[in-house]
């Protein structure tokens, strides 16, 4: 296949589409308030939507193949953000954030995470065509990422304390902290600190500052280099299905855009998807043979086997079908042994 390249046009709806989208949700959710699942689950339909009309926008304008590599890379990233979701969960029970809170914090972490991704795929692509060979070392930490979920699933009643993670404490290190939320702020003044100070003598502050981080902000932090950490893994899976830097990016980013909406979703249903995560691993290990090969294809010249775009399409999201309908079919006997 030829390179896709950034066509201006393909450049101009992108970024207007996203901008419009994210005005649109900002405005929506322009009132702090518990989100429901009725709403999550309209708001996960608009994105999946939103990101189907971009498919339907590469097929028609440009090639099937261009539109196929694209969708892959939404599912995988979909599927692989589940694991990612969940962390998300031990996060805000560690520092006991609830409702609306959740949302206004996984709002901010999600425009984050579009700039994150922005350096990551410009790296991650950028070594990929300069020297193949990497395509190996990409293998590798997809190959790992699933190891690490297998054996996590031996350790599901351990349950991390994220306020005691080595980004809070090193955001402990240089900013004063008010130790306790004050409605839904990241930062309070020294003269609101020192008045919830006044009310309740047990309240200590380490340090007088002009500027205090709440408990809310620490935990925005977690969730940010938990995202960093997850894009570090998942960006190299994106990628094995396709190197062109957009549609890696556009996949990626119509894929988080829904993240938030996905979260109030999956923490409602993530008891009965009980095999989801093996459907996850499995496609891990398949984009590590992936990546594999097409390194060794770029780098030695094998020529044994070669998947087509629409291979792996299809494989993504079969194997994520399976997962799900293995859950729905076995569920009643997973819980009654439970």
């Amino acid at each position: 296949m030829a390179h896709f390249g950034f066509p201006l046009e393909t450049i101009l709806i992108f970024f207007s589409v996203i901008t419009f989208s994210l005005f649109i949700d900002l405005f929506a959710h322009r009132r702090a308030k518990e989100i429901s699942i009725l709403d999550a689950s309209l708001w996960s339909g608009f994105w999946v939507s939103l990101a189907l009309g971009f498919y339907a926008y590469l097929w028609v304008r440009f090639d099937k193949q261009w539109a196929d590599l694209y969708l892959a890379g939404v599912a995988l990233e979909k599927s692989l953000s589940i694991d990612n979701l969940m962390v998300f969960m031990a996060i805000f029970a560690s520092f006991g954030i609830k409702g609306a809170l959740q949302h206004r914090i996984l709002y901010w972490g999600i425009a984050g995470a579009l700039l994150f991704r922005a350096v990551f795929v410009g790296v991650g692509t950028g070594l990929f065509s300069l020297a193949p060979w990497v395509g190996f070392f990409f293998a590798a930490i997809v190959a790992w990422s699933g190891i690490k979920m297998i054996s996590a699933r031996g350790h599901t009643e351990e349950i991390a304390d994220y306020s005691e993670h080595w980004s809070v404490k090193m955001t402990q290190k240089v900013m004063p902290i008010l130790p306790r939320l004050h409605a839904e702020r990241f930062f309070v003044t020294r003269a609101i600190a020192a008045d919830l100070a006044k009310a309740d003598p047990s309240l200590k502050l380490a340090k007088n500052a002009s500027l205090f981080a709440t408990p809310a902000f620490l935990c925005l932090v977690a969730i940010e280099t938990s995202d960093v950490m997850f894009a570090f893994d998942s960006v190299p899976a994106v990628i094995a299905v396709t190197q062109e830097p957009l549609l890696v990016y556009a996949a990626m980013i119509f894929a988080v855009l829904g993240l938030r909406s996905l979260y109030f979703i999956l923490a409602a249903l993530t008891k009965y998807l009980v095999h989801l995560e093996k459907a996850v691993i499995a496609l891990l290990f398949f984009i590590a043979f992936k990546l594999t090969i097409q390194a060794g294809e770029h780098t030695f010249g094998w020529d044994f086997i070669h998947i087509e775009p629409n291979v792996s399409l299809l494989i993504v999201l079969g194997t994520l079908a399976v997962g799900i309908l293995a859950s729905l079919i076995w569920r009643g006997k997973s819980e009654d042994k439970a």
